[in-house]
């Protein structure tokens, strides 16, 4: 009768054990997860000022993020670069 408790203590503990591993794991994954938020959120900010500084008209506005929220980060960058040509060529 003790042994069978004993057994059915450990196997309880081992699963406390277990689910307490788990836990921390997913907390782990959870605040890598806020990071990796926190510095998309940053560089969103970071690319809208930078949007806002070289476009010089509404509708390049506009364009950016349009092509910022269709086409994402990398596309955004392209026709700001585009948009910095453009303007150095024109001066």
């Amino acid at each position: 009768m003790t042994l069978t408790l004993d057994n059915r203590s450990q196997n309880k503990e081992s699963s406390l054990t277990q689910a307490l591993r788990q836990i921390q794991q997913l907390n782990s994954k959870i605040q890598e997860l806020e990071q990796h938020h926190q510095d998309y959120v940053r560089s969103q900010q970071n690319l809208i000022s930078a949007i806002a500084e070289i476009c010089v008209s509404p509708m390049q506005e506009i364009e950016a993020l349009r092509i910022l929220i269709y086409r994402g980060e990398a596309a955004c960058r392209q026709y700001l670069r585009s948009v910095l040509v453009k303007q150095r060529k024109a001066s």
